[in-house]
């Protein structure tokens, strides 16, 4: 029995103390496409997002760590529990919204504090690919967020 339980223990071990993948934003578009609206300009013209922009299927469920900026969608200024991750400031509130596959829905299970709603952040946890749609913007990726920091 002992024999048994060695390597489920210590496969378990692995998994819970397993370091998420740092991943920035073009780590989130395959390699080899070319977005045909880049470089991108982040004025305030009202133009549509685009949504023929893929994933990267090998990061689904991967556990993750990325940087961003918060667009709350449940929650206040001190906990939140649901949001958007962009890649930079006012991204789908002041500018059209960055194509799909820079935007990712993130769920916490409970709230979370923040300290500051306009600073970077880095957000952990279980990356999908899972589309997500709402009134902001079609969606690429989905996260369900284990852990939040402020970005240095």
């Amino acid at each position: 029995m002992y024999k048994l339980l060695t390597p489920i223990l210590l496969l378990i071990t692995q998994i819970s103390f397993a370091e998420p993948l740092e991943l920035y934003w073009e780590d989130m578009v395959p390699k080899g496409y070319v977005d045909p609206n880049i470089p991108l300009t982040h004025n305030n013209s009202m133009q549509q997002q685009n949504l023929d922009s893929p994933t990267v299927p090998e990061l689904n469920g991967k556990l993750v760590q990325i940087p961003g900026f918060m667009v709350p969608l449940e929650g206040d200024n001190e906990k939140i529990t649901e949001f958007l991750l962009v890649p930079y400031f006012g991204a789908c509130v002041h500018v059209p919204p960055p194509p799909p596959n820079q935007i990712v829905y993130v769920k916490f299970s409970k709230e979370v504090s923040i300290q500051n709603l306009y600073d970077a952040v880095w957000v952990t946890g279980t990356l999908s690919t899972n589309t997500w749609q709402g009134d902001l913007a079609t969606v690429g990726y989905t996260l369900q967020g284990m852990d939040i920091s402020v970005y240095d």
